[in-house]
Order: structure tokens, then sequence, then C-alpha cells
């Protein structure tokens, strides 16, 4: 049994040598910001007091926040770490504890945070399909703006050994498997996993973690906007921006989320989302191929295989498979005794 089971991802946080940079393009990125002790903050339009956080330093991601339902819930994944329960001195207060991962990054856990009521800064209007008609006598007409962000929806890190992440999030946090997803049969590069809410619907995911060849890092923090005209909107504005677009636009196959990602002025990698999956606890985890990972239902295909002479899928799946198995073999040599 994990020691809590966490409602939801709250943040992710970022040092950047220029705060001005950053709120340029979390603005148009579809972002409300402000700064309050020398940070800026990131917020969307479901209440929370922020889901973006940016301090002064060498551009870097420093770690994720997840939100734990209580208070108490704090308290006892505290007392199971041997960490302490501290204040939390930024908007919206509450009450966070630290910890960092096998991997080094910094996870922070809060709760009890205050809210403020969220809102829906557009109208989310009727649509003529096939099936229904209930747009009738009426146009559809959009005026040029950026997205807007609603929430944060998850992060993607990269992690040295899989298994061992999967290990320390699910124990500590209780994640389940949505999608586990393999390099060659019985070889698992990552997963996406989603929180338990029993009964209530949770995203796809909330966290995928994924061991894949290159230095560690952040891979991308995700999202949620309003529509799917609300993300087409944002990516002409962030295009007319001249911002530095990464992947996009297109459908996922695991989580089926319509997606665009962008790059900010320091090289995170940040992506606008909707019409994901929602699951219940009774949903049982799925194992799908790489190829699925890298592939698109429809739209943008992923950059690896934009050029004019993209490598096979198959084979960005033999080399992945390949650098993962020889990990493990080098991670099961006995240790020579001390001199």
């Amino acid at each position: 049994m994990p020691v809590i089971k966490i409602e939801d991802i709250a943040h992710v946080r970022f040092a950047a040598p220029d705060l001005g940079a950053m709120k340029s393009f979390l603005e148009d990125f579809g972002m409300h910001t402000f700064e309050q002790g020398g940070r800026l903050y990131g917020k969307g339009s479901d209440g929370r007091p922020f889901v973006h956080v940016t301090e002064p330093g060498d551009a870097k991601f420093l770690g994720v926040g997840f939100r734990a339902e209580t208070v108490a819930d704090l308290e006892k994944l505290a007392a199971a770490e041997g960490v302490a329960v501290e204040d939390l001195k930024e908007p919206g207060g509450g009450k966070i504890i630290r910890l960092t991962d096998p991997d080094g990054y910094g996870v922070e856990v809060v709760a009890g945070q205050s809210k403020s009521e969220a809102s829906l800064p557009i109208a989310d209007p009727p649509r003529n399909t096939v099936a229904s008609k209930p747009r009738f006598r009426s146009t559809v007409r959009l005026d040029a703006a950026p997205a807007h962000v609603r929430r944060i929806g998850h992060a993607v890190l990269k992690v040295s050994d899989f298994r061992v992440s999967e290990k320390w999030y699910k124990d500590r946090f209780g994640f389940l498997t949505s999608d586990e997803v393999e390099a060659a049969k019985d070889v698992p590069l990552g997963a996406f996993m989603r929180c338990d809410r029993g009964d209530k619907p949770a995203d796809h995911h909330t966290l995928f973690l994924a061991q894949l060849p290159g230095p560690l890092g952040l891979l991308h923090a995700a999202f949620e906007v309003a529509n799917l005209d609300d993300l087409m909107l944002g990516h002409q504005h962030l295009k007319s921006k001249k911002r530095e677009a990464a992947w996009g636009v297109g459908r996922h196959i695991m989580g089926s989320q319509v997606f665009d990602y962008w790059k900010d002025p320091f090289g995170n990698e940040l992506e606008h989302w909707t019409d994901g999956d929602l699951f219940t606890a009774a949903d049982p985890p799925q194992k799908q191929p790489m190829s699925a990972l890298l592939a698109v239902q429809w739209g943008s295909p992923h950059p690896m295989f934009a050029g004019n002479m993209p490598p096979p899928p198959g084979l960005v799946a033999f080399f992945t498979a390949l650098n993962i198995r020889i990990k493990r073999l080098f991670s099961r040599q006995p240790k020579g005794n001390p001199a």
C-alpha cells in the first residue's frame, strides 16, 4: 500500500536568468502571471494559486509539485520520510514537504492551499457534427488571442532506471499505471501513471517516467486548455510571436490528447492539450509498444521522423531496448570486494 494517494499535480518549478523573458513567454502561452517574493508565478483559470514557478538563477528545471488531499496526509508522508512539514511561504499558503527522487529531482508535496473561484474565460459553444447539429442560425467567430490555460495536467521526467523510479513514486503517492511502454517485449522503458482517485475520474496520466537515452531532465510539462479552437488559436498566437515550436498539432495514441508543444526561451518544453482520456481505479493497466509513444493518430509526426530521411521506428525501438538491456547487465554485475 502506498503511504498516501495524491489527488493531482500541483506545479512545476524552474530557475531562469531572465524573469522578464519567462513572463513574456508564459503570457503568450496563456497563463496569468504575477511576481511575489522575487519569484515569477503562472496560474490558470482553475482557481489554484499557481501552476508554474520561476526563480532567478541559471536556467534549470528544479522540480515537480504534487497535491495531497489533506494536511493529515502530508503529515503522514512526512513521518514516513523523516522530513518536516513546513509552512508554504508562497501564494496560497498551506503546507509543504520537500523530497528528492532517485535521480535527484526535487519533489514537493503541498496541501491546504487556499483556492479562489474558478472561472471560464471563454465559452464552449455547441458544435455541429454529422450526428448532431445543435448550432443553428448562429455563426462561429473567434477572436485572435493566446490560448487559455485552465490547469496543469502532467509532467514527463527522464529517468535513469524506470523500475527504481516507478517504485519510488508508486510507494509514496499511489500512482496507477495506465499504459506501460515497451521498447521490446519485456523491456519496459516507462509508464504513463495516473492518480488513484477511486471511482472519481482521473487523467490518463499525471506523471510519465521515461528511461530514454541522453541526459536526464524534464521532457515536458502539460497544461490543459479550453477546447480545440482554443488550442489552435494558441498555436496561431505563439507562431505569430515567433516562439519556438517543438511538436504539433496532433492527437496522441496513449492518452488520446490533442497536443501542441512549444519551447520557452530557456529550452523547457511546455504542452497545450485538450480532450484527454479519463479513467477510474477500476481500469486495468495496458502495455503498448514504443511505436505508440512516437506515433500520432493524426497530425504532425514526431520531430524525430519529420526530416527527409527519418529513421525507421523499429530501429529507434531496437537501440532503445539495447541501451536498457546493457544498463541492466552492468547493474547486475557483482561489485568487487574493497581492498
